[in-house]
C-alpha cells in the first residue's frame, strides 16, 4: 500500500507504520518551525519554555507585571 503526504510525496512504509503522516521533507520543515527555549529556574531545575508568558513567570525578581 502506498501512503501519500499532504504535499503529494510518498511516505515510506516503515515511517507510516510508526505513526508519521508526513514525508521526510515535510516532517523536517515542520520540525524547524517549532521553537523552544530552556531556562534555568530559581534554585531549581531547567524548564522547557514554549511561550513568553511562561518565561516571565520564571523570573522571581520581576516587578508587578
Amino acid at each position: 500500500m502506498r501512503h501519500e503526504c499532504k504535499c503529494g510525496g510518498t511516505i515510506p512504509a516503515g515511517r507510516w507504520d510508526i505513526g508519521f503522516e508526513l514525508c521526510l521533507e515535510c516532517g523536517d520543515w515542520t520540525a524547524r518551525q517549532r521553537v523552544f527555549t530552556v531556562a534555568p529556574g530559581h534554585k531549581s531545575n531547567y524548564h522547557l519554555v514554549t511561550n513568553l508568558q511562561e518565561l516571565k513567570q520564571l523570573n522571581p525578581k520581576r516587578i508587578g507585571e
